[in-house]
């Protein structure tokens, strides 16, 4: 049957559900009725969805980390510290490598290999694994909401792990995380998986059960244009509409570049809105999250806190309502959970130094909002127009022609022909659009920005500047070699 943008049927649903509750005996655990009850219980205070309406309302931004280990007694003190020691108004529960790609019997060898070892031998959570009296452990045991950060193309057992066991928030969509994660999966499974999710979503949804799905940018350590960016967050929360989810968050990741960041955040606002009402789905709520930066960290703690405070004053201009904490660690491996509380509280502290300011649209910042509008525009409507109004049958089409483009992706089912670069002020522009469908106002504007780039350091601007470009950040301070790079 051809993927589209079409709500599943209980029929469907529980035909799939079947299949998903008997990829590991734990999800047999899990029955439908009695995670309804049972999330009727969570205090106001606890669940996601609830707490992002408050803070959007009431124009705050929203600090959350990334964070999971092997073992559900570290896990909570993970959180904890997390919430206590850093402040987290949102927290972690990240999945571990080995439950993101189903493989759930390494996963136990590496919960008791932890046993033995007495700390953490797995990057994450293995939510699946720990059931459902695990996962509701973990939910009671803290005072702030928790989302399932899911790293994954195969999400369905943990999205049904986490929600019934109190984890109020998903994180993952069908495009981003296909073509970042998965090198053979095509994306017409991605996509399904992650229906599956948003359709479970809508089943609580129709009980009462306010839950929160979001989406997480993309997250390939590269630079992404954020015409790229927003298309794709699109994309995705329609996707997610199509299901029937009225919560909805869109992310970017930042690329450190302030204004362009603020100005993409904001483009990406006015181009949700149109086009949820351009396809009648005007009662979905979205905020807007940003995640700190993705790409390769400083290694020494100076520079590596430069890059998380400006995250937390790009937040804090741009309005956002959540933003994705970093920590000092980064280029080392997996951080220490009082590393990870100390990235939380720098980010708070940011914020609160802003005191509730936002950046002023000057002439610059209209302007680069206004071209990245376009882009997205441009890469929208044509996806639209190729899939005759369904946005997963434009995306497919589109994916294969190259319509939509993902620069560095690992999925093979991407074109991979768009090649972005960094222009004199760290802005980023496409050096390559490839075919990407803009028009000649948008493509004269990032050739302009290249050449000023190019006068500036008095060399060209190619692919090994597109490639030093990715790593820039970790490097900035190693004998000026960023101002020798761009001039």
């Amino acid at each position: 049957m051809e993927l589209k943008n079409q709500r599943w049927s209980e029929e469907e649903f529980f035909r799939e559900r079947e299949k998903v509750t008997s990829l590991w005996p734990t999800g047999r655990e899990i029955d439908l009725g009695e995670a309804v009850d049972y999330l009727r219980k969570v205090p106001p205070e606890k669940n996601y969805a609830l707490e992002v309406v408050k803070a959007q309302k009431e124009g705050r931004t929203l600090v959350q980390p990334r964070g999971g280990v092997a073992l559900i007694e570290d896990h909570i003190e993970l959180l904890r510290c997390l919430q206590e020691q850093g402040g987290a108004d949102l927290l972690p529960t990240t999945t571990d490598t080995y439950t993101r790609n189903l493989r759930f019997q390494e996963a136990q060898r590496g919960i008791e290999e932890s046993q033995r070892a007495g700390r953490s031998m797995l990057n994450g959570f293995p939510l699946a694994n720990h059931g459902l009296k695990g996962a509701r452990c973990i939910s009671e045991s803290v005072r702030r909401p928790i989302i399932v950060l899911s790293g994954t193309a195969f999400p369905q057992l943990v999205a049904e792990m986490g929600f019934a066991g109190g984890l109020t928030a998903f994180l993952g969509a069908g495009i981003s995380y296909t073509a970042a994660y998965t090198k053979d999966l095509p994306f017409e499974q991605g996509i399904k998986n992650y229906q599956y999710v948003d359709r479970l979503a809508s089943f609580y949804q129709e009980r009462g059960i306010h839950l929160h799905r979001e989406q997480p940018g993309f997250l390939t350590g590269t630079l992404i244009p954020p015409g790229i960016g927003i298309a794709v967050a699109v994309l995705e929360m329609l996707m997610a509409a199509g299901q029937g989810v009225k919560q909805y968050s869109m992310g970017l990741c930042q690329s450190l570049d302030l204004f362009q960041d603020v100005a993409a955040l904001w483009a990406l606002r006015e181009v949700g809105e149109d086009y949820l009402s351009r396809l009648g789905c005007e009662d979905v709520f979205f905020s807007l999250a940003t995640h700190q930066w993705m790409q390769s960290f400083p290694v020494d703690e100076p520079r590596a806190y430069a890059v998380i405070v400006l995250g937390g004053v790009i937040a804090a201009l741009a309005g956002a309502t959540q933003v994705i904490t970093k920590t000092t660690h980064e280029a080392e491996g997996i951080p220490t959970k009082e590393a990870n509380a100390e990235g939380v509280k720098t980010t708070r502290m940011a914020i609160q130094l802003m005191r509730s300011n936002r950046l002023p649209e000057s002439p610059k910042v209209a302007q680069e909002k206004k071209i990245i509008i376009q882009e997205a525009h441009s890469i929208l409507d044509k996806i639209l127009e190729m899939g005759e109004g369904d946005p997963v049958q434009g995306t497919l089409r589109a994916l294969q022609a190259g319509v939509l483009d993902i620069p560095w992706a690992p999925n093979r089912y991407v074109a991979g022909k768009v090649i972005p670069v960094r222009d004199s002020f760290g802005s980023i522009r496409y050096l390559e659009h490839a075919n990407l469908p803009f028009g000649a106002e948008i493509l004269e504007y990032h050739r302009e920005k290249i050449l000023d780039r190019e006068r500036r350091g008095g060399q060209k601007v190619d692919y090994q500047a597109a490639i030093y470009d990715v790593t820039e950040v970790s490097k900035m301070l190693d004998s000026n070699s960023a101002i020798r790079n761009r001039g």
